[in-house]
């Protein structure tokens, strides 16, 4: 029996259906392209609850890896600082545009340390983990080894520049750090050198005819299974699934300073997002949705650009440690503005709170839904068709239903509805067209089913045309067949409104609380709403004006434009104020390290210990000071500088110093009973 076949058996059954979407990354900030995936997710959960079926979406954070903790260093914060203000804003932008999870969790918890821990150990016991010695790119600047994504290089398969580590964007190719052509730091600007370090390795090719029956069974889209064949056929190599440090994460069990690379624990975010869950929700087990028999159904959104990992990477670990495997994952392309890649400085690099403090989320719901479909073929966001559409679809087509007849049912008929329908084979027909509609849906071919919507929605407004109530109401004889007409059209509305309510919730609410409702299901189509006091209709969205989007676009290039620092504020003479002076935060720092700087005649790379933490200085006191000469060496620092990147690296600060030039530099060292972190006033 097939998927399909499985989901039709079901379908007057409740079924348990587990759903996640790829985890947002914490260093990122949401834009309209991870806004493609969480709400063609949401729909389809929406849809899911709808048909009466126990659905959980559950997603996390994505909080490691080396992003994470540079970014956290540069603004001189904890890491999980840094999380739980980006979590802040990621909620923002989930509330506005109506995505709706059962939980939403974070990979740096304890329980995704206990699940990813346990997998590992489980994996290792059954022999899938081996440890070998690799050369690994190195940033001597940075002293660190660098990530897939910090290297950036020449595509070793179609030769197109500015990729990175591990993949080409451009051919798709998967490859290792070493095979890139003319490898730079992301990170220094410098050309790296290999180092050789131990690193662990997850045993993938063991699983290669376990994957094979998987994926038929999983019926995975065409298009992906046709990329798995080309990866099978390459050969399943082993994974590298360790990090050293510095590296923000989980420490590998047994090792000072091995890390689990972030792609291990974050697919076992969706586990622990729900193992959270669990702990909230006594009805909730999670051993019946995890355990390697469970029967509950389990999919995961993506995006094509993280496919190798979901189908090849995922199934095999968790059927190595003993968990179930996926029902099968659901992979979409990506998101194009005006048919090019979205660029800030284009102004289409649009972010989820740029688009929400411009324009009702609800038109680009609907925008999206009706572009989608269960294929990864990419999907173009045309800006003026967008605003057609949403004008035309929306506003002229939908909600106009609903304003043209409230108008005569509340100002001649006190907002009661008819009692009867004066054309029930136009509300039948509505009604019959439920069950294609939820199949689209259930298929994810969401644009046939808003096809088949809007063709509805022109049936209901051609009958209002027929049937021309503002002219019939001017006959006083006419009014109940006004009444019943308007009753038609507003439950017709209504019909339109149930369907739509997966794509435009927020709409739906609206819709329910001017109907009295207090909610609905799938059935709640089906049957008409009469004899029934409505509330006063409020207008439920507005004609998109052009200028919004110009404005949203204008907006965008400017937070893409390089920020001019305010002038300090002076007097005629030129002095500051006092004021000004106290905002400088002087501080007591031990130099542990300095080096000099390749390539610079009068920089010397400092390393200060600044008490809570540690910094990185580029001083122009080579000519006076030899490097040897300065370690443990106590200075004053600016600590409050704003970092800023040079050639050689990012300079975390200022080290204050005194002299005319040349070899009479003098450091200002204050008496030896300073600490560092001391403040200086």
């Amino acid at each position: 029996m097939g998927m399909l076949d499985l989901k039709l058996a079901m379908a007057s059954s409740v079924r348990k259906i587990l759903v996640t979407s790829a985890l947002p990354y914490v260093n990122a900030q949401l834009h309209l392209g991870h806004m493609l995936e969480y709400c063609q997710t949401d729909i389809w959960v929406r849809y899911q609850k709808m048909r009466g079926h126990d659905c959980i979406f559950v997603c996390a954070s994505d909080a490691h890896g080396t992003p994470v903790m540079l970014r956290a260093r540069q603004e001189n914060i904890d890491p999980e600082v840094l999380i739980a203000r980006v979590a802040k804003a990621t909620k923002r932008d989930f509330d506005a545009f109506g995505v709706e999870f059962d939980n939403f969790h974070t990979t740096h918890s304890p329980e995704n340390e206990e699940l990813v821990c346990k997998i590992y150990q489980s994996l290792q016991q059954a022999g899938h983990i081996l440890t070998r010695t690799i050369e690994q790119a190195y940033d001597e600047q940075e002293k660190m080894f660098l990530p897939d994504r910090f290297l950036k290089g020449t595509c070793p398969r179609c030769k197109s520049d500015d990729q990175s580590g591990d993949s080409c964007e451009v051919c798709g190719a998967t490859y290792t750090p070493n095979d890139l052509i003319n490898p730079i730091s992301t990170v220094s600007d410098t050309t790296p050198v290999w180092r050789e370090s131990e690193h662990y390795f997850f045993k993938l090719g063991d699983f290669a005819e376990m994957l094979r029956a998987w994926m038929a069974k999983a019926e995975l889209n065409r298009n992906m299974i046709s990329k798995l064949d080309e990866w099978f056929e390459a050969g399943l190599k082993d994974w590298d699934i360790s990090r050293d440090a510095p590296y923000f994460g989980f420490r590998i069990p047994g090792t000072d300073d091995k890390y689990f690379y972030v792609w291990l624990d974050a697919p076992v975010g969706y586990m622990a997002s729900f193992k959270h869950l669990c702990k909230r929700r006594s009805d909730l087990n999670f051993d019946e949705y995890w355990n390697k028999d469970s029967e509950v159904e389990l999919y995961h959104f993506i995006g094509k650009d993280i496919v190798y990992f979901h189908t090849l990477f995922w199934p095999a670990v968790l059927q190595g440690s003993g968990y179930r495997t996926p029902t099968s994952v659901f992979a979409h392309g990506f998101l194009t503005i005006d048919g090019l890649k979205m660029s800030k400085s284009r102004g289409t690099g649009i972010t989820a709170q740029t688009f929400s403090s411009h324009l009702d989320p609800t038109y680009l719901r609907y925008y999206y839904a009706a572009k989608l479909g269960p294929s990864m073929s990419d999907i173009d966001l045309n800006l003026e068709d967008f605003v057609a559409r949403a004008n035309s679809d929306l506003v002229g087509k939908f909600v106009n239903i609903a304003s043209r007849c409230d108008k005569f049912i509340s100002q001649y008929f006190n907002k009661q509805l008819a009692t009867k329908l004066p054309d029930p084979v136009l509300f039948a027909e509505f009604v019959n067209a439920a069950e294609l509609i939820a199949e689209h849906y259930e298929q994810r071919e969401y644009s046939k089913a808003m096809r088949l919507i809007m063709a509805l929605t022109d049936k209901a407004n051609q009958y209002i045309e027929e049937h021309k109530p503002w002219l019939m109401v001017k006959d006083e004889a006419q009014l109940d067949e006004v009444h019943a007409v308007c009753t038609q059209g507003i439950n017709l509305f209504r019909t339109l409104a149930i369907y739509l309510a997966p794509v435009m919730p927020d709409i739906a609410s609206k819709t329910k609380q001017w109907l009295g409702e207090d909610d609905w299901n799938w059935a709640s189509a089906s049957h008409p709403l009469l004899g029934k006091q409505i509330s006063s209709y409020q207008p439920l969205l507005m004609r998109i004006d052009k200028k919004q989007i110009t404005k949203m676009i204008e907006e965008t290039k400017a937070s893409a434009a390089p920020k001019e620092a305010a002038p300090v504020a002076t007097t005629e003479s030129g002095e500051i104020s006092i004021d000004d002076f106290t905002k400088v935060d002087l501080r007591i720092a031990r130099i542990i390290e300095a080096n000099p700087v390749e390539g610079a005649d009068k920089l010397l790379q400092l390393t200060l210990d600044v008490g809570a933490n540690q910094r990185n200085v580029f001083a122009g006191i080579k000519a006076a000071y030899e490097p040897s000469e300065l370690v443990g060496k106590l200075v004053i620092v600016v600590a409050n500088l704003k970092p800023r990147k040079m050639r050689f690296g990012m300079s975390e600060g200022m080290v204050l110093a005194a002299g005319p030039g040349g070899k009479d530099i003098f450091l200002l060292s204050p008496d030896a009973g300073a600490e560092p972190g001391m403040r200086v006033k």
